[in-house]
């Protein structure tokens, strides 16, 4: 019987993808504004300097294992407790104004300043664009008060309570909220669940995982024996491993939930 549902929070409930998106269109809109250049085309470029950036710094592992990436790092403070937070916190301003004057130099303007405008313009416009897909409250106030609920969210804690707050509907839905960077590891390590599962007091038969990453969300839960729901909305194509069951929204959840009970 399940007694509970543990929720990836990006790109399952919150619409990062998109939120990512937009701000890198209107930072990009910006500098196309300024020089005479393909706002699509620096993003791109933006996107393959930022990715080679990250991972040279020495704190690459470290956001491997708690499950930040790179354009995360492109609008979070890192004001979290502990040596590797403090590195991130040190290295982000720096990252963020390599990352988009590497991608402007790409472009034919080289203009170290500019770059660092477009590095604060860039956070500024992603906190503007924070989108729950349209289904998240209404199958999550279908599931209140005859499940617990959980969230689990790889990432750092100020930057996922960054994001919460900018959704502040989300939250009282929630019994707990497990981010990776307050336990120290994140999906797919199964001792993040394992945690979770200790939270509730449940057995890992007496929960479901749904989220959108097959590689975190999906593969966690099979090593710690959990049942999990894969949230496919752009009709990826399947990888391993494979998921208990397949959904492309968050409605479908509902039906699998009943006939667990």
């Amino acid at each position: 019987m399940i007694k509970a549902v543990f929720f990836d929070l990006d790109d399952t409930l919150l619409w990062d993808e998109k939120s990512v998106k937009d701000a890198f269109e209107k930072t990009c809109e910006v500098a196309a504004g300024k020089y005479a250049i393909d706002p699509n085309e620096l993003e791109t470029k933006v996107r393959e300097n930022a990715r080679n950036i990250y991972a040279s710094y020495d704190t690459y592992e470290f956001t491997k294992l708690i499950g930040i990436n790179p354009f995360e790092g492109l609008w979070a403070n890192f004001l979290d407790a502990g040596e590797e937070f403090g590195k991130l916190k040190e290295i982000a301003p720096e990252y963020r104004k390599k990352a988009w004057t590497a991608g402007l130099k790409d472009m034919g303007v080289d203009d170290p300043a500019f770059g660092a405008e477009l590095a604060e313009t860039f956070p500024q416009e992603r906190k503007k664009t924070a989108l729950l897909f349209n289904d998240a409250i209404e199958v999550l106030e279908k599931l209140k008060g005859k499940y617990q609920l959980l969230m689990l969210t790889n990432g750092s804690p100020d930057l996922q309570n960054t994001k919460l707050d900018l959704t502040p509907e989300l939250v009282p839905y929630f019994d707990q909220i497990v981010i990776s960077g307050d336990f120290g590891k994140g999906k797919p390590d199964p001792t993040i669940f394992e945690h979770a599962l200790e939270l509730l007091s449940l057995k890992n038969h007496e929960v479901i995982m749904v989220g959108d990453n097959l590689l975190t969300d999906i593969l966690g839960a099979e090593r710690a024996g959990i049942a999990s729901v894969w949230i496919n909305r752009h009709q990826k194509d399947k990888g391993e491993p494979i998921p208990t069951y397949e959904i492309s929204s968050l409605q479908e959840l509902l039906p699998i939930i009943e006939r667990h009970q």
